[in-house]
């Protein structure tokens, strides 16, 4: 077994003796339900480290909990149970309100440890607890750790691999047996290698290589299948890039997303570790055994987007040139992040925008970074505002999942947007004829100043001999 034990807090040996090679989820999989082995198909039973609901599933989860577990039942762990409401927070609408006060009502009755509450919808701020989208305030707040499983009632719950975990989304009726035991009977999927490997060009982020990946295998194409990401391009992206990639898996119909982890893992891990937990690093063995091995040039990738309606409805960006947009939008788990708004502060910069441009932090840290982190000697917030974009909206999912009709930046009419979310599906970020192009922050950013879907190269001069990552942008 390729293993790496982390040095602080301690761990102990090897937990899974390996008889054959196996794959990185395989590996994952066999710790966590004491197998010497495990091999696709295989259903075996796992233990969960950590469970994560939120205010859309959450309900219909406890509701179930209490009803097949009893109505004095006790969580399995109340530190391995983790509540992030994010979807409908926003809003007036008096069911989405009481979603919330449901979660409330159980993390007490619960004694969880792990509630990010939010007592005042008016001002965000003053929630101190509230975080914002759940996948990236995981990460923030120390819940995702290589080695261990982690289950979530949510699809992206897969943006978690970019740890080197084995993270994935299930329904309500298998999270509430969760709560009750810590197990779940889960069949092993077989793994896809995505070897990722040259140099990334300055004009490329990963949101561009994910919806490559997704237009080349469809949606479909990874159904119920790891999708394992490697390769020397890994070793230049970062934390947040990593999950822009795994956070797509679902969107092809995988299972989970993974990459194995490294320094720039455990760095980023070992800050915030919730719990201080001690965890281990598998890597898969050279001769485990691959469903599909593809390689990927990055060198040669060009900026894309998926046009209406399906992420693999692949187009180039600058084949996209003659259609207009009504709007753009930078948000969700997979393109409002730090980095994300980094990304689209880097084109914007001295520009203006043309269409209404939302602007939707995931979560309060990226709000504050928004505020406080500069280009150029500039505040993000500074160039979004010189540049015509409307204010920074409270940390949610806002319209990323439609919503409530006052959700903000929620489409009621059929209108065209680019944006960095992560579906676009007739209905999926409100009226079910408007139009969803799916795209990096770089080409949402430069759409938004010409007004049409556009290369982020015909506007802003990328560095042609070398990349210049995003995170090394941001003065601190």
């Amino acid at each position: 077994m390729t293993m790496v034990t982390q040095s602080a807090p301690a761990t102990t040996g090897p937990s899974v003796k390996i008889a054959q090679p196996m794959t990185l989820t395989e590996k994952i999989i066999a710790k966590a339900c004491d197998k010497s082995v495990v091999r696709p198909n295989d259903n075996v039973w796992v233990k969960t480290d950590v469970l994560m609901t939120h205010d859309v599933c959450g309900p219909g989860t406890i509701g179930n909990f209490y009803k097949e577990f009893g109505a004095d039942a006790k969580v399995w762990d109340n530190e391995g149970v983790v509540i992030i409401p994010d979807h409908y927070i926003f809003t007036a609408d008096p069911r989405a309100n009481r979603n919330v006060d449901i979660l409330r009502e159980f993390a007490a009755q619960q004694n969880l440890k792990y509630f990010y509450d939010i007592t005042d919808r008016g001002n965000f701020k003053v929630n101190p607890d509230y975080k914002g989208v759940c996948h990236v305030a995981l990460a923030q707040e120390g819940h995702c750790r290589p080695g261990e499983v982690l289950f979530g009632t949510d699809s992206h719950t897969c943006n978690a691999g970019a740890f080197g975990q084995f993270a994935t989304g299930i329904g309500n009726t298998d999270a509430s047996f969760v709560m009750g035991t810590g197990k779940l009977l889960i069949k092993t999927p077989a793994t896809m290698r995505f070897a990722l490997n040259g140099e990334i060009p300055d004009y490329l982020l990963a949101k561009d290589v994910i919806l490559q990946i997704i237009g080349d295998i469809g949606v479909a194409g990874a159904t119920y299948r790891s999708m394992e990401f490697a390769g020397s391009a890994l070793s230049q992206l970062s934390m947040e890039e990593r999950q822009t990639l795994c956070n797509m898996a679902i969107e092809a119909g995988g299972k989970n997303g993974i990459i194995p982890a490294d320094e720039i893992t455990r760095a980023y891990v070992d800050q915030r570790n919730a719990g201080q937990k001690p965890y281990e690093v598998f890597a898969a063995d050279a001769k485990a055994t691959y469903f599909a091995d593809k390689t990927y040039d990055m060198s040669q990738l060009e900026p894309v987007v998926a046009m209406p309606h399906s992420p693999d409805n692949k187009a180039l960006a600058k084949d996209c040139r003659d259609t207009k947009i009504d709007r753009v939008y930078i948000g969700s788990c997979t393109g409002g992040k730090t980095e994300d708004f980094a990304a689209a502060a880097r084109v914007l910069d001295g520009q203006k925008v043309r269409v209404p441009t939302f602007l939707v932090p995931a979560t309060q840290k990226v709000y504050n970074d928004i505020q406080n982190l500069k280009i150029n000697g500039r505040t993000m917030a500074q160039i979004f505002r010189e540049a015509g974009c409307i204010e920074p909206a409270s940390p949610s999912c806002a319209a990323c999942l439609g919503g409530p009709a006052d959700t903000f930046a929620r489409m009621n009419e059929p209108l065209l947007c680019v944006s960095t979310t992560n579906r676009n599906f007739p209905g999926r970020m409100g009226h079910k004829d408007a139009g969803i192009f799916l795209a990096s922050p770089y080409t949402a950013a430069a759409s938004a100043v010409t007004g049409y879907v556009t290369d982020p190269r015909e506007v802003y001069g990328f560095d042609k001999a070398r990349r210049h990552p995003v995170e090394t942008l941001l003065e601190r």
